[in-house]
């Protein structure tokens, strides 16, 4: 492969790999933050304002860091890949923008209000600020995921000369994959806010036991994760579906299936060897994979050998799947314990919050790895059966991306301490109860309480 072409790759896959780290926790936290607050106007307990504020806090923290990765990533469109938006601009262009137009716009107005309107408007209002907030996270999510989705499964565009341009926008959007890819994204961005909200609250209660804040939300992030996670799973499954049908090339290389068979088994491990095109150190399960990805003992699965050079690279989307499947498996398990631990708000052992706390960004590490199965899996196409990324490249050298690529690397490991060290210590001081604000009341003028 092309040096700079290999380096354009590899500094796209390190932005997008570090920037998506923040989405994926804001999108869950955001409607975390919207019942909180509702829990508070309900209740007037001081502790869920004390809760209510510490999270915004941490909202705001990283959705400033996913606001920062995002543009640098952005302009890599232009520097690295331009022909990308040369050929499939008019698609990829307006998809962007609504997400700006329509989603940013709207989180970040509002994020205003959840921050410094408490108490300056109405509590009805700032509910629905922290609501707008929420919704807006997740239309960011369904604008930037339906590009995505239409990069792997495009449909409803037509070619004009050396361009693509949108024929039917409800077809562009509404792509065969973005369904699934959609709904497995959301639930991963609520399963990542469960986690650090449970991990952090475990760390905050190995300094201060008693703290009933941090007990309340351990207890709501181990609930819901073991709602989710199982619900994951089988959303994971109709997804395995629908990428067998309209990417077979991906599912072959996820199981590491080199020869078209039926009754195939499922891999559970191995070393894949490209060049042999075999799998060493193999442990299967016979007739498993057949049963999973078709429903059926018989279900033929197509090989590697039938896509000629048309495949993805066999071994890291195989260890990647893998890696995301057992660490999902590992957090059903661990949700399912610390629910039942925490039962009638008790508060469990030292040993089981050290593991929650290990299992803080467990869900970053399953949307690291579920991505690096989506991208490398589109291989070797950017938009599949229209654009190879090869032919997407711009004219940059490969000294350039090089000195490039490792600037981005330097600045995002300090970038990414210092958001742990912030993180972990506003974690660790736990949410502090102040005086409630004084709220309007519903019916009354804000403007003529300002003056």
């Amino acid at each position: 492969m092309d040096q700079a072409l290999l380096l354009a790759r590899a500094q796209f896959g390190i932005n997008i790999g570090f920037h998506i780290l923040f989405p994926a926790l804001t999108i869950g936290l955001a409607w975390y933050l919207f019942a909180f607050r509702l829990a508070y106007q309900r209740h007037r307990d001081p502790a869920w304002l004390a809760t209510y504020r510490l999270w915004v806090k941490i909202f705001v923290l990283t959705f400033a860091m996913g606001v920062v990765t995002g543009i640098v990533m952005s302009f890599q469109f232009g520097t690295n890949w331009p022909r990308y938006m040369t050929t499939v601009g008019a698609i990829a262009g307006p998809l962007l923008s609504y997400e700006v137009l329509t989603a940013f716009f709207l989180e970040a107005t509002f994020l205003g209000v959840m921050v410094f309107g408490m108490d300056r408007v109405p509590d009805w209002l700032h509910i629905v600020a922290a609501f707008l907030v929420a919704f807006g996270t997740t239309l960011s999510a369904f604008w930037i995921l339906a590009l995505n989705s239409w990069m792997q499964t495009p449909t409803g565009q037509v070619q004009a000369g050396d361009q693509w341009i949108p024929g039917d926008w409800l077809q562009v959007i509404f792509n065969p994959s973005f369904p699934y890819r959609f709904t497995h994204m959301v639930i991963a961005s609520g399963l990542t806010a469960s986690f650090v909200i449970a991990g952090l609250s475990a760390w905050r209660l190995l300094r201060a036991p008693l703290d009933s804040s941090a007990a309340r939300t351990l207890r709501a992030g181990l609930v819901t994760a073991a709602v989710l996670a199982p619900v994951q799973i089988f959303v994971g499954d109709l997804h395995g579906l629908n990428t067998l049908e309209h990417q077979p090339a991906k599912i072959a290389a996820i199981e590491a299936i080199w020869r078209t068979e039926s009754r195939a088994p499922l891999t559970l491990f191995a070393i894949p060897d490209a060049k042999s095109h075999r799998n060493d150190y193999a442990i299967e399960l016979p007739y498993a994979g057949s049963l999973i990805l078709t429903h059926s003992l018989n279900g033929t699965i197509r090989g590697i050998e039938e896509f000629g050079n048309d495949h993805p690279p066999v071994a890291p989307v195989f260890f990647a799947f893998r890696i995301m499947v057992g660490i999902g498996i590992l957090m059903v398990l661990v949700a399912w314990w610390g629910t039942w631990a925490t039962r009638r708000a008790r508060v469990p052992p030292r040993e089981m919050l050290w593991l929650f706390a290990l299992f803080t960004f467990a869900g970053w590490v399953a949307v690291d790895a579920g991505w690096i199965v989506t991208e490398m899996g589109r291989q070797p196409w950017l938009v599949h059966g229209i654009l190879r990324t090869a032919d997407g490249a711009g004219d940059a050298s490969g000294a350039e991306l090089g000195a490039s690529l490792t600037g981005y690397i330097l600045t995002y490991i300090v970038m990414f301490i210092a958001y742990i060290v912030v993180l972990t210590h506003m974690a660790g001081e736990g949410a502090k109860s102040e005086p409630p604000p004084t709220s309007w009341p519903a019916t009354a003028d804000v403007g003529d309480k300002a003056g």
